[in-house]
């Protein structure tokens, strides 16, 4: 237990920091080459492979923010201090296997996504390896496409969705309704009225009309009236 987070907090302050260095190289990835991104609940499991001899690595993670995270250093005796100086994790697993520094999240959760780093401190110099982003992927929605109908006069299913008219419409739609009923059935009525009228008012003169033409009327325009005349009598012969 000897190689403590503080003695990497000491090697972080005395480093001058030969971050990435020039000459020493180091790989971190994902221990499965088909993953690319992590899923919920996944058992992860990273490794990190120095290139020269070393006494142990460091594993880090960047949060989106930027903000690095300290998980565990591995002896080269395969020993691990996680932090507060545990020897073990409820949430990780650490250890060495052959020339490999392993580390394994046993349940991938929102709050492990970031960038994974190993690192080695080399004669007061960190060398940082390159990151492994893990991060879940977002799901993207893709935009409702309108099918083609198959036979001419079939609706679409964009035509037989129903749509809920807004409020404000509704409402304007109703006093709409009000005021042509007040505006169209006094003018209905009252065309009906005239109607009635005027139908009345032919008829009284056609009436008017007919008794006038019974009479007959001379040329001079005075009617022609016979005399009273009294019917004459046969002669008696006796």
């Amino acid at each position: 237990m000897a190689r403590t987070p503080l003695l990497f907090l000491l090697s972080l302050g005395l480093g001058c920091c030969g971050i990435q260095g020039q000459k020493y190289k180091m790989t971190a990835r994902f221990r499965d080459s088909k993953i690319t991104h992590p899923i919920l609940g996944q058992r992860l499991e990273l490794e990190c492979l120095p290139t020269e001899r070393d006494s142990g690595v460091s594993w880090m993670r960047q949060d989106k923010d930027g903000t690095l995270h300290f998980i565990v250093f591995i002896s080269s005796l395969s020993r691990t201090t996680f932090i507060g100086n545990m020897g073990t994790s409820a949430r990780f697993q650490a250890m060495r296997d052959s020339s490999f520094y392993r580390l394994v999240i046993k349940s991938f959760s929102v709050q492990d996504q970031g960038n994974y780093f190993c690192l080695i401190n080399s004669n007061q110099m960190l060398h940082f390896s390159n990151g492994q982003p893990a991060f879940i992927p977002v799901p993207t929605t893709k935009a409702p496409t309108t099918a083609a109908p198959t036979t001419q006069g079939s609706l679409t299913k964009t035509e037989t969705c129903l749509k809920t008219p807004a409020p404000e419409t509704s409402k304007q739609k109703g006093l709409n309704f009000f005021c042509d009923i007040f505006i169209w059935v006094p003018l209905a009525c009252g065309c009906l009225l005239l109607l009635t009228a005027l139908v009345i008012t032919i008829t009284l003169c056609q009436k008017t009309r007919r008794r006038r033409c019974r009479c007959k009327r001379s040329a001079n325009g005075k009617p022609n009236v016979k005399p009273n005349v009294k019917p004459s009598m046969p002669n008696q012969h006796i």
